[in-house]
């Protein structure tokens, strides 16, 4: 069995990080380490050898000058790249006005040309921790290629105090496995202490404990081909009714497999907390927790030295 690869999804405009600066890039401690530092070093640590950045064409550079030097020696770093036209059925057009990347499932097949095998899928700037990367590693390694995991995190674990969040809420069965998942894509903690996602027609109570996915996936082999298969009918059913935002999440694709009884999804719950930089406010809190996980022990002063 092929190694499993792990695909960090870089190409994301980050447009709630505002100011128009990248995130992926924004330095989260004294010694100029970003997000994908941590993301990269707990990988390595738990087995992973070669790395994958779904970038934007024009963003090695950035990316060369901040990972690049520093991990090179510690993993192979590939780079695959994340354009409109990638996969895009020949007899369907790209509205004109259409602005966003086609989401993160459409992320993750764009690095199938670097992936030979199972991989697991991670958002560029969250912070997941080293257990959910073990276990997810752990998994890959001993299961076969319809057999894909997911790091479980509980809700309250997941939260920002600047506004909301977007999570998959799932629901899990008394085996530990995933039978289903929903896109929440406003989460926030109300000033009573009360979780809830907001929608059109008002608010629904998550309650603490409810796990989430946070886009950590391990995938068997199967996955991109899965992907793939999926993109085209995705295109057809969305773009007529949402042409500008529709999104391609990575969640759809697995849930779509449970339900139609080509695949199966473990849950495994970790106890690490979420970091990440949904806000630009979010910034000074994320380097202020790595900075306890540095003094704790868990990580050293300087990364890769």
């Amino acid at each position: 069995m092929a190694k499993p690869v792990l695909v960090i999804m870089a190409a994301g405009v980050g447009s709630r990080f505002g100011g128009g600066g990248m995130k992926q890039v924004a330095p989260v401690d004294d010694h100029g380490h970003i997000m994908m530092d941590y993301t990269i070093f707990d990988a390595v640590r738990a087995g992973f050898e070669t790395v994958v950045c779904v970038i934007k064409p024009g963003m090695e550079k950035d990316f060369d000058e901040t990972i690049g030097k520093r991990v090179k020696g510690r993993v192979e770093l590939r780079y695959a790249f994340q354009t409109m036209d990638a996969f895009m059925p020949a007899d369907i057009e790209i509205p004109a006005e259409r602005a966003k990347p086609w989401g993160t499932a459409h992320a993750a097949l764009c690095a199938k040309s670097q992936v030979n095998g199972p991989f697991v899928a991670v958002n560029a700037d969250d912070y997941y921790g080293p257990e959910a990367f073990r276990l997810v590693y752990e998994h890959l390694t001993t299961h076969g290629e319809t057999e894909h995991c997911m790091a479980g995190y509980a809700v309250e674990n997941t939260l920002t105090e600047n506004g909301t969040v977007a999570r998959g809420v799932c629901v899990v069965n008394a085996n530990g496995f995933l039978s289903g998942i929903t896109e929440r894509t406003k989460i926030m903690r109300r000033d009573d202490g009360s979780i809830v996602y907001i929608e059109e027609d008002g608010e629904t109570v998550v309650p603490e404990g409810t796990i989430v996915s946070l886009n950590m996936w391990g995938f068997g082999a199967s996955m991109m081909d899965e992907l793939e298969a999926r993109f085209d009918p995705f295109l057809r059913q969305n773009l007529p009714v949402n042409p500008l935002k529709c999104e391609y999440f990575l969640p759809f694709v697995p849930d779509c497999l449970i339900r139609e009884n080509k695949g199966s999804v473990q849950v495994l719950k970790t106890h690490d907390r979420w970091y990440g930089m949904t806000y630009r406010e979010d910034l000074p809190s994320v380097r202020e927790a790595l900075k306890e996980l540095r003094e704790s022990g868990l990580y050293p002063e300087n990364l890769w030295r």
